[in-house]
């Protein structure tokens, strides 16, 4: 990317929007957010804005997300605002001449059974997860429409699929956060009130593999400047962890001296969730910020933003 090129962020509200946009201005490019200035649910105010900017190059990072209990209580909201964003922001990037898009859809596109670490060819082959079905329709949509308008216009249009990111500025609330966020909101709770123990859903045995949201954010910025392929790219940490794992790792972050108890009863989602990372390995990416650091940071900001992370944003 040229550094006088037109960079617009859509999703500067969410953590890896965020994120992205500080990566890019730390290098030195002027990026457009749209903030105040474009719904992008309101086709018209979408429209306006490709218009009057016509960014060159764009990172699609907006969307509702939740983790499995807003996936199972908000179906209809996730499919409905997720396929909004990717109906207008494509198809405007087209028609105002963007050069080059990202759109980062989700681990959860994958089917639940697809084999492990998953690889983009995997994509479509089979069921998804049952609890975030809907979510998971709307980031698939997304990701065929790259690859629609790239074979029918010629345009670098690409999807992403991120392994599951955490960080400053993620949703820490009761009902949506994802699991790295709920934990730490629950553990640090229970710090606070002396609670004996924390029940935590599901065995504890399911893995995922976790990405840091500044490792995401510089991943993102570099696939956009080196990667060439069609799409889908993963973009992986290369770290995974069970749920227990990750439990007692934030457990230890917290300080938070209780038992950790696992709920059977409630559901695991898929029973591993790991990518391919080899393709952006193989450009020359890596992560550079090490797991337990990440979660530190992640605790630390927590701390200092509690009144909104725990209300989400």
């Amino acid at each position: 990317m040229e550094r006088n090129a037109r960079v617009y962020v859509a999703g500067a509200d969410t953590m890896i929007g965020a994120a992205i946009i500080t990566a890019l201005r730390r290098d030195g490019y002027d990026v457009l957010d749209g903030a105040g200035d474009v719904r992008l649910d309101q086709p018209d105010t979408v429209r306006r804005f490709f218009e009057r900017h016509r960014p060159q190059y764009v990172f699609v990072a907006a969307g509702r997300a939740a983790g499995i209990s807003g996936n199972q209580r908000h179906p209809a909201d996730l499919i409905h605002d997720n396929l909004l964003v990717v109906t207008h922001v494509i198809h405007e990037a087209w028609r105002s001449g963007t050069r080059r898009l990202m759109y980062l859809a989700s681990s959860c596109s994958y089917p639940k059974l697809a084999p492990q670490p998953m690889r983009p060819d995997s994509l479509l082959t089979g069921p998804l997860e049952p609890t975030s079905q809907s979510y998971a329709i709307a980031k698939l949509a997304g990701i065929q429409m790259c690859t629609a308008y790239s074979r029918q216009h010629g345009v670098e249009f690409f999807a992403a699929v991120p392994a599951d990111a955490f960080g400053p500025g993620d949703d820490f609330s009761p009902e949506d956060s994802h699991v790295v966020a709920g934990l730490i909101r629950r553990l640090h709770e229970a710090r606070q009130t002396g609670a004996p123990s924390v029940d935590i859903w599901g065995s504890g045995q399911q893995r995922r593999e976790f990405i840091y949201a500044d490792d995401l954010a510089s991943a993102c910025v570099f696939a956009m400047k080196h990667y060439t392929g069609p799409g889908p790219l993963n973009l992986g940490g290369g770290r995974d962890a069970s749920i227990a794992e990750l439990a007692h790792t934030i457990k230890s972050v917290i300080g938070f001296e209780g038992a950790l108890r696992f709920d059977t009863s409630k559901p695991d989602g898929m029973p591993l969730k790991a990518l391919d990372g080899a393709e952006l390995a193989a450009l020359g990416w890596r992560p550079s910020i090490p797991f337990f650091d990440a979660l530190e940071r992640t605790y630390q900001w927590f701390l200092t933003h509690q009144s909104t992370a725990v209300a989400g944003r």
